[in-house]
């Protein structure tokens, strides 16, 4: 195919690794390990569908409404979940992005976001996608390349494969003591609760069975290297395991319900998020980016052998 919806696909590979990102929305497309998914891909000749892959700038997750106040101005940014009345996951998924570097195991994709309506701002945002040893580990970097602060804020949309199956017959692995809470119609924000004694505790590591997840997680337990980490152990044996570093304090969880048919409950959305749903309106860990100032925030991935403790440190 000459034309495709995500645009130009840069492959990179280390070993048996192999890892796809694309054009559109500079995102990673697909992520395997001999063959083996380690990251729920979407088809090369169809669109990106539930935010597959895509970073999330400079907001991850919904905004009520689309309106925030920053410095004393209020701000009204498109609605992006209409039927919902949210704007969600910022600006950038379906914008074309420019590779900044490519090597056999590594690239870099940068995008510039000018300023526009209900956001005056103007960013540089690059992401690097790494492949060694480790696996695929993921920085983003943001600079405030304007000349007044801008509100900020970041997160990745990937999906852990779960192998053969659904991510109902997974065991996930989740160290996080908080859910945060949302309303069933809007998925904003009402509250938070110790998930002990809930559904939602897995930090001793729970089959997901028939459970619907679409939450946000936090206050997450963390290894001497600052790394929280999730892992969903398939049928097959095969482990997924997901870290993410300190800058961001916040994991969403997403069954993937809502989805396509053929596409429900195949993949398990695990989404580092800088701050909480709702964060640019309640301002709850939203970073102030000053002219000239950097904020970077980097996750990973890889898969693992059950009996394989190399990652499992938290």
């Amino acid at each position: 195919m000459t034309h495709v919806p995500s645009g130009k696909q840069f492959e990179i590979a280390h070993g048996e690794q192999r890892a796809v990102i694309v054009e559109v929305g500079g995102g990673i497309r697909a992520y395997d390990v001999g063959g083996h998914e380690v990251l729920q891909p979407y088809p090369v000749d169809q669109m990106c569908d539930g935010a597959h892959g895509a970073p999330l700038v400079p907001w991850p997750n919904r905004l009520g409404d689309g309106r925030y106040r920053f410095d004393d101005e209020d701000y009204q940014v498109a609605l992006t979940e209409p039927e919902k009345n949210n704007a969600i996951h910022g600006f950038l998924r379906w914008r074309p992005w420019r590779c900044l570097e490519s090597q056999e195991s590594h690239v870099v994709m940068t995008s510039t976001l000018f300023p526009l309506q209900g956001y005056p701002f103007s960013l540089d945002v690059r992401v690097s996608y790494h492949l060694d040893e480790t696996g695929l580990s993921v920085t983003t970097t943001a600079t405030n390349i304007g000349d007044r602060p801008a509100p900020y804020a970041c997160g990745q949309h990937p999906y852990l494969s779960p192998g053969v199956g659904t991510v109902g017959d997974c065991t996930l692995h989740l160290q996080a003591d908080t859910r945060i809470l949302t309303d069933p119609d809007r998925q904003l924000p009402v509250g938070r609760e110790d998930v002990a004694g809930t559904a939602y505790d897995f930090r001793d590591g729970k089959r997901i069975e028939h459970l619907a997840i679409d939450d946000a997680f936090t206050d997450l337990h963390r290894d001497e290297r600052g790394r929280s980490w999730v892992r969903l152990e398939g049928v097959d044996g095969r482990v997924t395991s997901l870290w993410v570093d300190e800058a961001y304090p916040v994991i969403e969880i997403f069954t993937g319900d809502t989805l396509a048919p053929d596409r429900r409950r195949r993949g398990l959305g695990t989404e580092p998020m800088t701050c909480p749903p709702n964060a640019f309106q309640s301002g709850d860990e939203v970073i102030r980016l000053e002219p000239g100032d950097t904020s970077s925030a980097s996750w990973g991935v890889a898969m693992t052998q059950p009996n394989d403790t190399a990652e499992r440190q938290s």
